[in-house]
């Protein structure tokens, strides 16, 4: 597997836009509250990197993954943003739940995307152990919150610059 040999989070700073006038709402999942705490911690971080004001990031936090998507509609719905990052983690168990979870979870953030016009940004870790969720979410292999916060901050800026044309 790639991921084994390189942090998979590892990106160059200058490549990335600022994104000191943007908005973000996160959305967290409850679930595996270690893992997500830090998947959180990494897109915070990432996003107050790139100049997004902590006044400009609204945190709030949902039972599980399944909830990922309704929190993100309900945070598109009730605050101005340009986008939503849903941050959860499913760990493969013993029952087919895992598959459930995640096919939902996976289709729900899309179609929430793509029903409101809004970069809605899929930070769900899908793994088999919590060793890998742990190499996922600010281990050996980065943290999927900060490449949830840079493909944020790349989606806010190509709807502003398409959408700055076609005026």
């Amino acid at each position: 597997m790639a991921s084994n040999l390189k942090n998979l989070s590892s990106y160059k700073k200058q490549d990335i836009p600022s994104a000191a006038k943007m908005r973000f709402g996160i959305v967290i999942s409850e679930w595996n509250k270690d893992i997500t705490e830090a998947l959180l911690n990494g897109a915070v971080s990432a996003l107050q990197e790139h100049g997004v004001k902590e006044k400009d990031i609204f945190i709030h936090h949902v039972p599980g993954s399944f909830e990922l998507p309704l929190g993100a509609q309900f945070l598109i719905e009730s605050v101005n943003i340009d986008s939503v990052l849903c941050l959860g983690c499913v760990i493969q168990g013993e029952t087919r739940h895992f598959e459930f979870i995640c096919n939902a979870v996976s289709e729900g953030i899309m179609n929430t995307g793509l029903n409101y016009n809004t970069p809605v940004i899929f930070g769900l870790l899908t793994t088999n152990t919590l060793q890998q969720a742990k190499d996922r979410s600010g281990g050996k292999h980065g943290n999927k919150g900060v490449e949830a916060a840079v493909t944020a901050i790349k989606m806010v800026t190509l709807k502003k610059e398409l959408f700055k044309k076609k005026t």
